[in-house]
């Protein structure tokens, strides 16, 4: 697996050592050091008190005539925040400063990365111009302005407000414009975080816009947005998700962030057009956590460990809801531990995993399942996760990853383990189910069951 790189320093190594700023021997110990951490080489000189990170950032500015910047003394335009999204500015260390006609100046950690920047351009629709900052004080600007101008505000529970919190106060109160709306939205997802709800839906009816929480399969009206707001609360959601708000004939994905305590918390975004108008639906996913935490039988990891090192299909089955993807990510966590190429493909990635190449499908542009099925393996993964894996041909091709010694993550939805053993019965799953070599079932979030391949077999034949 390669280390996190920085391009800029990756293609000006070599000047540090020509410039007497660092040995080639401690360059190579650099290197080294930033494989086993999953960091760039940048990073890991930085760690290691081997240079300055002010030393550092002043040799990239002299090298590429790229001014420096101090965050720390420098205040942001929030009306630039538009330009750049929150989960681009996270993803690509990247933070715009100010605006002057068309051209943006934005801080980034590394202004040779094209694709960042090219990225950029096509959302902004307009020129960037790059200065120097460091890595850790853009990404602090971003987590500090960006919870105000594109993200929800950090949502904490008393509890008072387990007792007795109504989203519908906050709609109530005599405010108008942007502000309110954002205000509502947060209102609605700290009601959704207090009663432990995942998923939850606004559904276009008569009168406005319906709030529909769902719990355990059931689908729990929690009061109505009134008509008035409904396309200032749309627009203002789908802006915060990173969807065209402009557009409301296709379907559209996209993420939210949030943060609950101070953890960020992460929503998929779907948009899907009805009769009666557009209908949203948000999945909120927390952060993955160490496998022993949530399966604490010593066995039961042991059969897992082993499957992560196997050939075969490690399959995830739940109900709806149930957190299978969670443990998917907790799977994935475990596995960078190794030195082995890992890779997803996803819908949407739902907390970006260092040391995981992790790829969000993209259907505007023809990147579907399929797409990206017949072109993974010219990367050579050793481990892949698969969602939502559900066609004749999808099947067969985790038949073909099998026979080529990777080991393969994915879902599947049962509601119990009668259900699963009826699905698996249907002949399409014949050869799929045989290749199963570890089988995790959640009954619900205290009771997690592991198979192993032998054990499987036996109560599927």
């Amino acid at each position: 697996m390669d280390t996190i790189t920085n391009k800029t320093l990756e293609k000006l190594k070599y000047e540090l050592v020509r410039d007497g700023i660092v040995t080639y021997e401690t360059l190579e110990k650099a290197e080294e050091l930033a494989g086993i951490q999953r960091i760039n080489i940048g990073q890991a000189l930085i760690n290691s008190g081997i240079l300055e990170e002010d030393t550092l950032l002043k040799f990239l500015e002299s090298k590429l005539h790229i001014p420096y910047v101090n965050l720390d003394d420098y205040t942001p335009d929030p009306k630039c925040f538009k330009f750049i999204s929150f989960p681009d500015a996270r993803r690509y260390k990247i933070i715009p400063l100010f605006k002057i006609e068309d051209v943006l100046t934005v801080a980034m950690s590394d202004p040779l990365d094209l694709f960042a920047i090219d990225k950029i351009i096509e959302t902004a629709e307009c020129s960037i111009e790059p200065v120097i900052s460091s890595e850790n004080s853009i990404i602090k600007k971003i987590d500090e302005y960006y919870k105000v101008a594109d993200t929800v505000d950090n949502i904490t529970v008393s509890e008072e407000d387990v007792q007795a919190f109504d989203w519908t106060e906050e709609l109530h109160k005599e405010e108008a414009g942007e502000e309110h709306i954002q205000h509502v939205i947060r209102a609605i997802l700290k009601q959704a975080i207090i009663e432990d709800v995942h998923e939850l839906n606004f559904e276009q009816v008569e009168d406005g816009l319906r709030v529909v929480f769902k719990k355990n399969s059931e689908s729990i009206d929690k009061g109505l947005i009134p008509a008035i707001l409904n396309s200032a609360f749309v627009s203002k959601l789908k802006m915060l998700s990173n969807l065209d708000a402009s557009v409301c004939e296709i379907p559209q994905l996209g993420k939210l962030c949030f943060k609950v305590e101070n953890t960020m918390l992460i929503a998929s975004v779907s948009s899907f057009p009805t009769i009666m108008g557009e209908r949203i639906s948000l999945k909120i996913y927390k952060p993955p956590q160490m496998l022993s935490t949530i399966i604490p039988d010593e066995k039961s990891r042991s059969v897992i460990y082993n499957a992560l090192h196997t050939p075969g299909i490690i399959l995830v089955c739940g109900s709806p809801l149930s957190g299978k993807t969670h443990i998917i990510y907790s799977l994935l966590l475990e596995c960078v531990k190794e030195n082995k190429n890992i890779m997803t493909i996803e819908s949407i990635a739902k907390y970006e995993l260092n040391g995981v190449n992790q790829c969000e499908l993209n259907e505007n542009i023809g990147f579907n399942m399929d797409k990206a099925l017949r072109f993974v393996e010219f990367q050579s993964p050793d481990i892949i996760y698969l969602e939502g894996i559900k066609t004749r041909d999808a099947f067969e091709f985790l038949s073909e990853l099998f026979y080529n010694d990777k080991t393969i993550m994915t879902e599947f939805m049962a509601n119990n383990m009668t259900d699963l053993r009826q699905k698996l019965a249907f002949e399409d799953f014949q050869t799929f189910k045989t290749l199963i070599s570890c089988l995790i079932f959640i009954h619900s979030k205290d009771s997690i069951e592991v198979f192993d391949r032998e054990t499987l077999q036996k109560y599927l034949a």
